[in-house]
């Protein structure tokens, strides 16, 4: 069913790429990943006050990411809102290309951050790891769903919040550098040293 043209109602995700397109909301949200937080706690995670964190709170909860779990009980009768994930992650086919290219720049920006804070700790005598690696490979579409396989594999091998260890940000990138040939394409003929 196509969302565009007069009286359509949106798609179920329009909207939560857009909200997604800012590295501090990433950062909120996948700090709620490892555990429901009120904003006073997520205010350490990103070294900024409390009271800065509702406008981006409130982003993703109406785009429908995050949800308020509980309210919690503080001193002198006030309460404050604690937030856990809606959902795990939005489909990427669900946006438009602005939208795509928007969330995957905030993605770069809030991995920026952490790299930052990472080697900020190693300055002052902290232990952190970062690792990064770039380059280029060759795959067919095999050898492509085989990497998707082995990332997906990991990702559920290592992604138990209950599991001992340090919460470790991961970035893969898959993106092709040309055009795939089509599935029925005959492959391009090789020419002989001869010719």
């Amino acid at each position: 069913m196509s969302t565009q043209g007069s009286g359509a109602s949106p798609r179920p995700w329009h909207g939560v790429h857009k909200a997604l397109a800012d590295p501090l909301r990433i950062r909120l949200l996948e700090a709620l990943w490892e555990m429901p937080q009120s904003a006073r706690e997520l205010a350490d995670h990103v070294d900024l006050p409390p009271d800065r964190l509702y406008y981006h709170l409130n982003h993703l909860e109406r785009a429908g990411l995050i949800e308020i779990a509980e309210y919690r009980p503080l001193a002198r009768g006030k309460v404050e809102r604690v937030y856990t994930p809606a959902v795990t992650e939005p489909p990427s086919d669900a946006a438009n290309p602005e939208e795509m290219a928007e969330f995957l720049g905030s993605m770069l920006d809030a991995t920026r951050a952490d790299i930052n804070a990472a080697y900020r700790s190693k300055q002052t005598g902290g232990r952190r790891e970062v690792d990064l690696h770039r380059g280029a490979l060759r795959l067919t579409d095999e050898a492509l769903a085989e990497l998707r396989g082995h990332i997906e594999r990991l990702a559920t091998q290592f992604g138990d919040r209950d599991a001992p260890g340090v919460w470790t940000r991961v970035v893969v990138t898959v993106v092709d550098l040309q055009d795939r040939p089509s599935p029925d394409a005959a492959p391009p003929r090789q020419r002989g040293r001869h010719e």
